[in-house]
């Protein structure tokens, strides 16, 4: 009884063995199909990411960008032949659920990584618009810097308080961005005030005079002065000049001299910049009786 059953065993081993060698055999031109497909879109793949990373760099001179979007173009031509490939081997029941498991890890990622991912759009988004560059000066999301790295995720910048700052892309891509770097001129505005019993144009003209004088205002806009409320103790207005210059030390420098310039053209005219006068009221008779008080 025991060695009928090893021979029983034996056979049926035996008889899966020439099963799985003839249907081997039998898809032997299917697998070397297979491997011509896998080395064909091997070599195709590459194709594609020299030309992905060639046409990215027409729009943006990133450099992580254009590789990352080039790894992707392989990835994507490199999978569509790994499932041609299975396909040719009909397994397409695998292919089938390899699609449904990466279907299922990537909804999971998805809400996993969810703040990381609106961060890689934002970027990507922001390298092809390319709204400012490194060493440009800008100020989104309440900071303001100068712009040392532009990554895919975040953007670093030095702020001028010697700090380093850096700002995920999401919140520089949904928050307005000003960049005073990307135009040649800047506009420098001074605030004052004058007394009410002043010549208003002649403090417009003393004004104007001041500052066009100044070796850094640009000679191609004019100044302005523009009266604009009446304060509680001032007539104030607003002093406008422009500057080719656009950098932050600049444009601190030019309002510094122009204010300096401005009060002392101002002085030199006998105009006066009043301050507030507060009038305060007592009660006498309430006086008296503190003071009584306080002798007693």
């Amino acid at each position: 009884m025991e060695y009928f059953n090893i021979n029983k065993s034996y056979e049926i081993v035996k008889e899966k063995l020439i099963g799985w060698a003839e249907a081997l055999i039998a898809m032997l031109p299917n697998i070397v199909l297979c491997i011509v497909l896998v080395i064909g879109f091997y070599f195709l793949s590459r194709l594609v990411r020299m030309l992905a990373e060639k046409g990215t760099k027409k729009f943006t001179n990133n450099q992580a960008l254009t590789k990352l979007l080039g790894t992707i173009s392989f990835l994507i031509v490199m999978s569509l032949g790994f499932f041609v490939a299975l396909s040719v081997l009909k397994l397409d029941k695998a292919v089938t659920s390899l699609l449904a498991g990466a279907g299922v890890i990537g909804l999971a990622l998805s809400f996993a990584f969810q703040d990381s991912a609106t961060n890689f759009i934002s970027g990507v988004f922001m390298a092809v618009r390319k709204p400012f560059r490194i060493g440009d000066v800008i100020e989104t999301a309440d900071e303001m810097g100068v712009v040392q790295h532009i990554n895919l995720r975040n953007i670093v910048m030095h702020s001028f308080n010697g700090q380093e700052v850096i700002i995920p892309n999401k919140d520089v891509f949904q928050n307005k961005i000003r960049n005073y770097t990307s135009l040649p001129k800047r506009r420098v505005e001074i605030n004052c005030g004058v007394g009410y019993g002043s010549d208003l144009e002649f403090v417009k003209k003393i004004g104007e005079e001041a500052i066009s004088t100044l070796s850094f205002v640009s000679k191609s806009k004019e100044v302005n002065v523009f009266f604009n409320e009446y304060g509680g103790s001032s007539i104030n207005f607003t002093l406008y000049f422009w500057i080719d210059a656009n950098d932050q030390p600049g444009f601190l420098k030019a309002r510094n001299d122009a204010i300096i310039a401005l009060k002392q053209a101002f002085d030199k005219n006998d105009i006066g910049i009043p301050f507030p006068i507060r009038t305060l009221d007592f009660d006498a008779q309430k006086i008296k009786e503190i003071i009584t008080n306080i002798n007693q």
